[in-house]
């Protein structure tokens, strides 16, 4: 059995609002997978769009050089297409004519099958009162955990 391989956007929770999720998967080439199984990927960055034929893309996914591609090379920041169902695609594409929605990445993974997927969520940025408030939580969780263990 190999090892589970999961890249997450930390990042994502903190700075949207996650509305709802779909797993979707990618089209790459040889060197690209072979990368991603070695946990070589960046999704922090990225976001996902729609081109001219409807089709969705995840750009300035970061996948490193394999180490031994030979001559053969991927780029390490480039778009890359996303598999999902057509009336998945349709319900998304309306769903981002809501003013201050997007799609971003929120989890890389490889799935038993040996394939990648990717978790995307249709997010909706939030505030800096929003964030802060999501700080000023989680210190005060914090030391009410630390008052506990004194006592």
């Amino acid at each position: 059995m190999q090892k589970l391989i999961v890249i997450k956007n930390k990042k994502a929770t903190f700075e949207y609002e996650l509305i709802d999720f779909y797993t979707a998967g990618i089209v790459l080439s040889g060197t690209e997978i072979k990368s991603i199984r070695q946990g070589r990927a960046s999704i922090v960055d990225s976001f996902c769009s729609f081109n001219d034929k409807k089709e969705l893309f995840v750009i300035n996914m970061h996948v490193e050089q394999y180490s031994q591609g030979g001559y053969v090379k991927h780029k390490i920041k480039g778009d890359r297409k996303l598999l999902l169902e057509k009336k998945e695609l349709i319900k998304l594409k309306k769903q981002l004519q809501n003013i201050g929605l997007t799609i971003i990445p929120t989890k890389l993974y490889i799935n038993q099958k040996g394939l990648a997927k990717l978790d995307i969520a249709l997010a909706k940025g939030k505030k800096n009162y929003d964030k802060r408030q999501k700080i000023m939580e989680r210190e005060n969780k914090r030391e009410i955990s630390r008052l506990k263990k004194q006592s």
